[in-house]
């Protein structure tokens, strides 16, 4: 018979204290902590330690498209034929646990992983999170058999909210704003950003015919991204955070933007309301942001590796599954 255990990691600040945890429904469970570690390192390890844990047939179930996504689309294969290098020639990042996950699965060939989603309605998710949770605050571990005593809060991660998007392979376009796109003003840098997108996304609509781009709509990249898949002939989704996004903008830039959105696909507004202040304005563009980051398969990245936009979409993601373009 195979074994079901979930599995989860926390982590309070992107790096800083974490906390893994993994348990099976009505059977053991077990956590722990690191003092300074990421979220996709406390994800990896809770699934680490569960194989290393379970004997026999085991199905680990993880929120982490991070870890499903590398047995579930066989990313470790050309890691492995590259000699840990990733897709664009990077070492993989993580590899210290990568290595003796991989090799385990490999070795055993009775595991396996399924996606759930997180901060959903799954009760061992949820019992998961709470472990993994508690360890990263009081950075210590606890484990046993049968449902864990005294349980603490679930993560203060948000779970999805909002409508959902068409149905297709969506990839994000982010990235930098216009003065990393040299200006605001038309220019070559922003010339060749555009053109390189149109190549990448006509690319990839080859391998998915059903691709669709999802952007924020922002100034810069994400703009840039709506007219390549104009001129790439594909659909595309702009994901506004509130109501009057573009307001504080000049004139042709606004109606430029109402141009864009005319010719998307689908306009989603996250809030109906206007912001009040411009510190509300920038919350609900990170609302946004995590929002996009949570409904893509892909995404291209118009910056530098070392850019907190591309690190966020590399955490949800991935670094096999977001493209860097750099200016």
């Amino acid at each position: 018979m195979t074994t079901v255990v979930y599995t989860d990691g926390a982590c309070s600040g992107n790096p800083g204290p974490g906390g893994w945890a993994w348990a099976i429904e009505d059977g053991a469970f077990a956590s722990g902590s690191a003092d300074h570690t990421t979220n996709q390192r406390m994800e990896l390890t809770a699934a680490l330690e569960a194989v290393r844990a379970i004997e026999g047939p085991v199905e680990v179930v993880s929120d982490s498209t991070y870890v499903v996504h590398c047995f579930r689309d066989s990313w470790w294969k050309g890691w492995l034929a590259r000699g840990w290098k990733n897709s664009q020639k990077k070492d993989v990042a993580n590899r210290d646990l990568w290595e003796p996950l991989i090799e385990l699965y490999r070795e055993r060939d009775d595991v396996t992983f399924r996606w759930v989603k997180g901060h959903d309605t799954d009760p061992m998710n949820d019992l998961v999170d709470r472990l993994a949770v508690e360890a990263a605050l009081k950075q210590t571990g606890r484990s046993g058999v049968g449902r864990p005593d005294h349980l603490g809060a679930a993560d203060a991660r948000p779970a999805s909210r909002g409508p959902a998007l068409p149905e297709g392979y969506a990839v994000a376009v982010a990235g930098v704003r216009p003065p990393g796109l040299g200006g605001y003003a038309p220019n070559a840098t922003e010339d060749r950003a555009r053109n390189r997108l149109t190549e990448v996304l006509t690319h990839l609509s080859i391998e998915h015919p059903d691709l669709l781009v999802v952007t924020g709509m922002s100034l810069g990249a994400e703009q840039l991204g709506a007219e390549a898949a104009v001129r790439a002939g594909l659909p595309y989704v702009a994901v506004l955070p509130h109501e009057g996004f573009s307001s504080v903008w000049p004139d042709d830039r606004k109606a430029w933007f109402d141009e864009l959105c005319i010719g998307a696909t689908l306009v989603l507004k996250l809030d109906r309301r206007a912001p009040e202040t411009k510190q509300q304005a920038g919350q609900w563009q990170g609302r946004r942001d995590q929002w996009i980051r949570e409904h893509v398969q892909e995404a291209i990245v118009v910056g530098e590796p070392d850019d907190p936009i591309y690190r966020a979409f590399a955490d949800r993601l991935g670094d096999d599954k977001v493209f860097l373009l750099r200016p």
